[in-house]
């Protein structure tokens, strides 16, 4: 078939200040993201958005958030989103100099692009339960978060000693 391929659909609503952490502690190190964006719906007016439906605008110092780390942030923003196009600006980053790497920011991409189709109302609340380092203003309450290792008991050392 030939034509003009169908437009993608655009975030309906904007999304402020989506805050993502990727903390992983993986014996002693692990992933390490930090970014904090505002979605935005496409400008109607304007250039259409990239073959992915993405504009992506930094406002991030260089020393902040390594522009090394973009491509993979982009990739998970565009993962994220699931083919709902949007303009983010990225307001807040960072990185650290080990712990940092692509895998971390494009887990924090994806993390944002989900919280945003939760924030304009593209997904279920409920969906929230599976971005545990994002938060939102507007974020469902889906009660106290579970940290890893809280809430198991372990069965307890035993001692060179005691039973």
């Amino acid at each position: 078939m030939t034509g003009t391929p169908a437009p993608v659909p655009g975030l309906p609503t904007p999304v402020r200040d989506v805050s993502v952490r990727v903390l992983g502690n993986i014996g002693g190190c692990g992933p390490y993201a930090y970014v904090v964006a505002q979605f935005e719906p496409p400008d109607p007016r304007g250039e259409p958005p990239g073959p992915d439906g993405l504009e992506l605008l930094n406002a991030v110092p260089e020393r902040h958030l390594p522009a090394e780390f973009l491509p993979a942030l982009r990739s998970g923003l565009v993962e994220g989103l699931d083919g709902v196009a949007a303009t983010v600006l990225l307001t807040d980053g960072g990185h650290h100099e080990v712990d940092s790497s692509e895998p971390g920011f494009r887990l924090a991409g994806r993390c944002a692009g989900r919280a945003a189709l939760i924030g304009a109302g593209l997904l279920p609340p409920h969906e929230a339960a599976s971005l545990p380092w994002t938060t939102w203003p507007g974020q469902p309450w889906l009660g106290p978060k579970r940290r890893a290792g809280r809430g198991v008991r372990s069965a307890g050392r035993r001692g060179a000693g005691g039973p």
